[in-house]
């Protein structure tokens, strides 16, 4: 399965509590990311709470682009990547 970063930005801010709420919204991305047989590997948030780098594995930008409607979240960009490691070369 291919794997991208998405970048996207919130202008208010990211809005995803660390609490109870948070983990409900959390698990109802991932089922809807899911259905679209979207995984949400992980993700980074800027210290302002504006941007987010998000890695996913997803057969295509479109099936990410399609679960981030369906989740109300913003997609500046999509690009395919691969993994580097540093420690491959020791």
């Amino acid at each position: 399965m291919p794997r991208y970063l998405v970048q996207r930005t919130f202008k208010g801010g990211l809005g995803l509590p660390v609490s109870t709420d948070g983990q409900i919204a959390a698990q109802q991305i991932i089922k809807q990311n899911g259905d679209l047989a979207v995984t949400w590997i992980q993700s980074f948030v800027s210290d302002d709470k504006l941007r987010t780098f998000c890695i996913y594995d997803a057969p295509s930008p479109e099936a990410i682009r399609r679960a981030a409607t369906c989740n109300g979240l913003p997609v500046d960009s999509i690009t395919r990547v691969s993994v580097l490691d540093p420690y491959f070369y020791l």
